[in-house]
């Protein structure tokens, strides 16, 4: 059979090769004022800057980005925007099993939300509500298939338990056994051109936004009761400020016992053609995953190309983040096997781009939130890899938590607890080496959960990919 190579493939992100991507703002030099300073231009960040000033159009409202918007998480992930903020029904039913009507009603409102704002602003991501399918590669899965049916149809949601023939006349690999297609709970886009959008709908809002800024410190002002931001070249008093850290060192120190970055790996193929497609269908062009405990995700983009990502989930010792761990071709050269083991009929197709970036992970899988200074400062962070859509809504958890009034969203167990905190190393690396080993062994073995799994399944720590 024939395998092309990866070698020749782009480096960088395929949303980021974009030569329609706006120019950088300029980083902030000197002083500037203002009610709300959002810091990091990743989603939340982004959608905390906007939702304020929908909000309050008066508010002066400044968002300070290290590097440059849409250049982390949010222009490299898998273009999946999830109605869900719990990582799915089944980490929703185990961890917050009461509340999980309301927080799947407010995670579908929010979606909703997300299509209307993308229609009002004008944003042009390729928006498409097509829904999620996951499909099962071994007959373990089906259980858990027909589990998560039952939640979603307590729930209200409108979903499709398939069996084999019908999972494949959706989309057609010899591997499907079974499928569950949450027929409105996801769509998909293009994830940097939806930040690029949301950037231009805030900066015509009234947003300032400085590019190339990192925040240096944060710190009590002298007088007036706010805060200061200090960067390379200057300072930023704000009343209040949002903190949207992703997966990077976050400004508040408690924070880091909550978060490790992973890594994720993709791969992009080169446009199907017609027969191409037609020999793996996809009409209803859902996004797709499978049902391991190490999964894969992929879906079609506008110009009908597969991207294909997930599986190997990678944890670097020291929480290390660098540039060069963007590329690992042995991850890259698993993905592409899995890809053609997957779709047969589209051996010979090459990949144009492989490329990785950081999940910022947490030990419950669902985003978190909190305070500090006094309530002057609140934060989300913990989205593992369901940022693109959960992030609008840890937007308005923050904006509420800054009003320093009880809302329904303030109220929610899910923000006022937090995830378990992961060990110091080098006991975090042994742990999350061993959970990756076992999840893997699991899947090997009909998803028999060993010892180790059974304990963190226990004590509600836990890692996955």
């Amino acid at each position: 059979m024939t395998r092309p190579a990866l070698p020749g493939a782009s480096r960088v992100p395929f949303w980021l090769d974009n030569q329609q991507a706006p120019a950088p703002a300029p980083p902030l030099n000197g002083r500037k004022a203002a009610d709300l300073a959002v810091i990091g231009g990743g989603f939340t960040g982004l959608w905390t800057a906007l939702l304020a000033k929908e909000r309050d159009p008066g508010r002066e409202v400044t968002l300070v980005e290290g590097r440059r918007i849409a250049w982390a998480g949010s222009g490299r992930n898998g273009g999946f925007c999830s109605a869900s903020i719990t990582h799915g029904f089944a980490n929703g039913m185990e961890r917050f099993p009461a509340e999980l009507p309301v927080l799947d009603r407010l995670g579908r409102e929010n979606l909703d939300q997300i299509e209307q704002s993308v229609e009002r602003y004008e944003i042009d991501c390729d928006f498409a509500r097509t829904g999620e399918l996951t499909v099962a590669t071994q007959e373990w899965q089906l259980a858990g298939l027909a589990e998560n049916a039952a939640i979603a149809r307590e729930l209200g949601a409108e979903v499709r338990l398939l069996d084999g023939p019908q999972v494949r006349a959706e989309l057609r690999s010899p591997t499907y056994l079974g499928g569950l297609w949450d027929v409105r709970g996801c769509a998909t886009v293009d994830p940097a051109r939806l930040a690029w959008g949301l950037r231009r709908a805030a900066l015509t809002a009234g947003v300032r936004i400085y590019e190339r800024t990192p925040v240096l410190s944060i710190g009590h002002q002298r007088a007036g009761g706010g805060l200061v931001l200090r960067t390379p070249d200057g300072e930023v008093l704000a009343g209040r400020v949002a903190l949207a850290p992703g997966a990077f060192a976050p400004l508040l120190r408690r924070l880091r016992y909550y978060l490790v970055p992973v890594y994720d790996y993709v791969l992009m193929t080169k446009p199907l053609s017609a027969a191409q497609l037609a020999s793996i269908g996809w009409h209803n062009r859902q996004g797709a995953g499978d049902g391991g405990n190490q999964f894969h995700y992929y879906r079609l983009t506008a110009d009908n190309r597969i991207l294909w990502g997930g599986y190997d989930a990678v944890y670097y010792y020291g929480s290390k983040i660098a540039a060069r761990l963007d590329q690992r071709p042995v991850t890259f050269a698993a993905l592409a096997a899995h890809f053609y083991e997957t779709f047969p009929q589209l051996d010979g197709l090459e990949f144009t781009h492989h490329w990785g970036g950081v999940i910022d992970t947490c030990s419950r899988f669902c985003a978190f939130f909190g305070t500090a200074y006094s309530g002057r400062l609140a934060y989300a962070a913990g989205y593992t890899g369901l940022g693109v859509g959960a992030s609008r809504f840890g937007a308005n958890v923050v904006l509420d938590l800054l009003s320093g009034e009880p809302t329904e969203l303030t109220e929610l167990e899910l923000v006022k607890t937090m995830p378990l905190p992961f060990p110091p190393e080098p006991v975090r690396a042994a742990g999350i080496g061993l959970t990756r080993w076992s999840l893997a062994q699991a899947d090997r073995h009909e998803g028999r959960r060993n010892p180790w799994l059974r304990a963190l399944d226990q004590i509600g720590l836990g890692f996955d990919s």
